[in-house]
């Protein structure tokens, strides 16, 4: 059963989908409440709860469901994120593969590059993410 996702209003809210899909392992809903969500609003809503598996969900479900159809979306998304309380924590303790998989993602925002950053912007926050 397909999961109805609305735009969270406060961090609990927030946490509570963010469980349900991760529980579900559901990328499709992830990148339904990412798209759904104000890129700005993130590092609130994320409050003090930003986790490894939850990053890593958020990393995988922009990659195979929005970067295809809304690339600035998810460079937006990246560029809030990394001001998300605990960013630098959950970065320090990706795995080889978790980075390989973020430097994917950046790989294709370089590939579907539109209006809304430019090839600097993206090099700034590969920076930021330490690739």
């Amino acid at each position: 059963e397909k999961l109805h996702v609305s735009e969270p209003t406060n961090a609990y809210d927030f946490g509570q989908i963010i469980n349900a899909v991760n529980a579900n392992k559901d990328k499709a809903a992830c990148a339904d409440l990412l798209t759904v969500t104000d890129p700005k609003k993130l590092p609130v809503l994320l409050s003090n709860k930003l986790e490894g598996e939850i990053f890593v969900f958020f990393i995988q479900s922009l990659e195979y469901y929005v970067v295809g159809r809304d690339p600035g979306l998810v460079y937006q998304h990246l560029l809030y994120l990394s001001k998300a309380e605990r960013f630098k924590v959950v970065l320090a303790l990706l795995s080889k593969n978790e980075k390989e998989q973020v430097q994917q993602l950046f790989d294709l925002l370089s590939e579907n590059q539109n209006n809304q950053y430019s090839s600097e912007d993206l090099k700034s926050l590969k920076k930021i993410y330490e690739l």
